[in-house]
């Protein structure tokens, strides 16, 4: 396997981003950033089998409209990894900031810590194509605003967190989000319908579970053991009553 190292140190993120699609060019399958320190756009576009191992804090976009690749991050990411990606994977060994997979379209996104505002606003799926993003802490308000398709799987590693968030799932007209734990009423926004999850439901995030515990060396057992509530669409036109019909 062809490995080719990149130092980012005191590198601006176009000619970073230009050595990597070099490397892949060249037949490269594993590509190793190190000293990233805010740089934008990293892999952003990507296409192919391979994979990128990053060391730093990624800026903002990481993995945009990419397909295919899988990219781990030892360190936090800022605003919207996984902005609208087709394929492959991300995996951030940290936090994320705001808009964390917006309108992703496939693949999947898993971080191990909280993100931010808006995670998974807009997500969407078409016929196999589903979107997938798994937290292992947190996420601020507006989770999964405007969601049209995919799974949103939120582990809560402090059951506490989330209690005060507001509108999740609001506007939302597909796909689910699933929490561990009760979540309050006041906490999920127009358009939802909230339950507790059953053993079917329990079922299909079970393998979600094992793979993001794979991934960190975290033990799934008390994710195993929990409740979960699913948040859904109540209907697949949540505002329809906003607008005025002759």
């Amino acid at each position: 396997m062809k490995t080719v190292e990149i130092d980012a140190k005191d590198l601006h993120y176009t000619p970073l981003n230009q050595q990597i699609r070099k490397a892949v060019s060249e037949g490269a399958k594993e590509i190793i950033i190190r000293n990233i320190m805010g740089q934008r756009f990293i892999a952003d576009g990507l296409k192919g089998q391979v994979s990128l191992v990053l060391h730093g804090v990624a800026g903002g976009d990481l993995g945009m409209f990419m397909s295919g690749p899988d990219v781990t991050l030892y360190g936090n990411a800022d605003h919207a990894p996984g902005n609208t990606m087709d394929a492959g994977s991300i995996v951030i060994h940290g936090s994320a900031g705001d808009a964390v997979s917006h309108s992703m379209r496939g693949g999947k996104v898993f971080v191990r810590d909280s993100i931010g505002y808006r995670g998974g606003i807009h997500m969407k799926q078409y016929l196999d194509k589903c979107p997938i993003l798994v937290l292992g802490s947190s996420a601020r308000s507006f989770l999964g605003e405007y969601m049209a398709g995919g799974m949103i799987l939120v582990l809560r590693q402090f059951p506490d967190s989330m209690n005060d968030e507001r509108g999740i799932g609001s506007g939302i007209h597909g796909g689910e989000i699933f929490i561990r734990g009760e979540i309050g009423d006041n906490c999920v926004g127009v358009g939802t319908k909230k339950d507790l999850c059953n053993s079917e439901e329990i079922a299909r995030i079970t393998p979600l579970i094992h793979e993001f515990a794979e991934k960190f060396g975290i033990d799934p057992a008390p994710f195993l053991k929990s409740n979960y509530t699913r948040i859904s669409p109540a209907s697949s036109r949540p505002f329809a009553n906003k607008y005025t019909w002759e």
